[in-house]
């Protein structure tokens, strides 16, 4: 039997995306987080685990170098990457938004310059007001962009909003609802039918389990 590769990148997803395929009796024993390996094989020897960048996930999963992927809705959102996305893990959930000072107009403004690690998100979702923008792309500490001047705003993933307070920010806007999806490459969905929706259906019982 072919094995199956799963891609995903090493953070909260995929500890929580771990945990969640143990309870189906998919495990990786020789997991540990301290290790800076970026291959695992589940103790079965039927699934190879790799581990890369997060924005990277989608790409590695399109181009069939992994059969299946696991990665933020928000990623997703922003790669526009030609892949199936099959089912929603229901972790690591959290909201893209706009975000600025408490007293910003949008619907005023037929100009912004937004900061975000989101350009395509952020771009589409201001065409669609008609407010044309200019787009800072940014690869962190995006809440300091407004603070000292270099933008009108943000767009960016929120989950407490605690950052946002503590910089003065405030939500202006949500652009989309954003948690861990399960994407297939569609050559391998095709090839490897029976074993990609074995996979998922364990992992979906361990959704339902955990709802």
């Amino acid at each position: 039997m072919n094995r199956l590769t799963v891609a995903m990148a090493k953070g909260r997803t995929a500890t929580m995306a771990l945990e969640l395929l143990a309870r189906v009796g998919i495990e990786f024993s020789s997991y540990s987080e301290a290790s800076r390996k970026l291959v695992f094989t589940d103790d079965t020897n039927t699934v190879i685990l790799i581990f890369v960048k997060s924005v990277d996930v989608p790409t590695y999963v399109e181009n069939g170098a992994a059969d299946i992927g696991i990665i933020g809705k928000d990623v997703l959102l922003e790669e526009q990457k030609e892949v199936y996305e099959l089912l929603d893990l229901g972790i690591s959930k959290c909201k893209l938004a706009v975000a600025g000072f408490p007293d910003k107009q949008l619907m005023e403004s037929s100009r912004l310059t937004v900061a975000s690690k989101y350009p395509n998100v952020a771009k589409a979702h201001f065409d669609k007001k008609g407010i044309r923008t200019e787009i800072i792309k940014l690869n962190g500490s995006i809440e300091l962009a407004p603070l000292i001047g270099m933008s009108d705003v943000i767009v960016d993933i929120v989950e407490s909003g605690k950052t946002l307070k503590e910089n003065g920010l405030v939500i202006l806007e949500d652009i989309a609802e954003s948690s861990a999806r399960l994407i297939v490459n569609k050559a391998s969905f095709a090839i490897k039918t029976e074993q990609i929706q074995e996979f998922i259906a364990k992992v979906k019982r361990g959704v339902e389990v955990s709802a």
